[in-house]
């Protein structure tokens, strides 16, 4: 996918149509500790594993794993204002294999 080191946006800090500067972050692993993780539904002891005393209450392990991974991450772009140097990101990633700036 290719994008244009700087590009015309709007900036919801200015309130208008600025030239920003585009950027790629990485996307970081998921944390043990946020919200929605299994762990911290272990704690709160609503994870898989409890309940009926082990007698079929859940469902096989296969109905619920995740079957294939996906081969393309979603992009993180950010858009930095040249006015203001305020940096806000994208509503929501594309999926691709490669980020150019052309």
């Amino acid at each position: 996918m290719k994008k244009p080191k700087e590009m015309k946006r709007y900036c919801p800090y200015c309130r208008k149509h600025t030239t920003h500067k585009v950027a790629a972050n990485k996307k970081k692993a998921a944390s043990s500790l946020t919200r929605g993780s299994k762990y911290r539904a272990r704690m709160r002891g609503q994870a898989r594993g409890i309940g009926n005393l082990g007698r079929y209450s859940k469902p096989a392990v296969t109905k619920f794993k995740r079957t294939g991974k996906k081969t393309t991450k979603k992009t993180d772009i950010r858009y930095e204002c040249k006015e203001c140097k305020k940096m806000h990101m994208q509503s929501k990633g594309i999926r691709a294999k490669k980020m150019e700036f052309v």
